[in-house]
């Protein structure tokens, strides 16, 4: 029996103490590696959102997510690195709640989540709407004295309009950026751009909006005859 044993430690003896030596390299080294934690601050990503559904909130949630590692990776951590995904694939419309979990967190290698802020995120959706609404230019200026706006004409008349339904419905018109008409008395065109003031409604497939703007004289009162 000792010489088996004999045999079995003397066997291979210099590959085994290479590799308890580099074991016990190993073990020291990450023994001793400093640790730290940080806070990032990363918008949480909303994946595979089903094409006829629109997330009716208004603001994209973000997420404090503090993380720890070896000191030398956490001191070169950047918001791009971590990437905090929910999965919209099976979602339908309504309001719903998600527990924030290290598990939808993806971090770089010998990265870990400690604790994420807040647990829970709270989010609506919404049927995607699309709807042509008219389109009301906004003309401004100091006209010439005697003259008046008759008339203002857009080409396109109508814009096509997208976002949740609730929003959408609610929307009455579309408006252009201010257009500046100051000293006009003919027939002038503006070039200008249409938008919805709701943040969560957007215009399909803008395009440039071309504004005419028709000015007419204003007859004087007719004086009065004194008796």
């Amino acid at each position: 029996m000792p010489g088996i044993l004999r045999s079995y430690v003397v066997h291979d003896f210099w590959l085994k103490l290479l590799s308890v030596a580099l074991a016990t390299w190993l073990w020291h080294t990450i023994a001793v590696t400093p640790h730290a934690v940080v806070e990032v601050t990363v918008p949480i990503e909303f994946h595979n959102l089903p094409a006829n559904l629109n997330i009716s909130s208004e603001r994209i949630p973000q997420a404090e997510i503090r993380v720890s590692g070896p000191a030398r990776l956490v001191r070169e951590i950047k918001a791009s690195d971590l990437h905090a995904e929910i999965d919209l694939a099976n979602a339908s419309t309504g309001e719903r709640t998600v527990d924030l979990t290290a598990q939808l967190v993806h971090t770089p290698r010998e990265i870990r989540v400690e604790q994420i802020l807040p647990s829970q995120v709270h989010i609506s959706l919404d049927w995607r709407q699309l709807r042509d609404v008219e389109i009301q230019p906004r003309v401004v200026g100091s006209f010439a004295q005697g003259y008046r706006i008759a008339r203002v004409l857009s080409e396109p008349a109508r814009v096509t309009i997208s976002g949740p339904k609730q929003r959408v419905d609610a929307v009455g018109s579309a408006t252009t950026d201010p257009i500046d008409a100051s000293g006009t008395m003919t027939p002038t065109s503006f070039t200008t751009h249409a938008y919805v003031a709701d943040p969560l409604v957007q215009v399909v497939n803008p395009v440039p909006v071309h504004v005419t703007v028709i000015m007419e004289k204003v007859e004087p009162p007719a004086a009065s005859t004194a008796k």
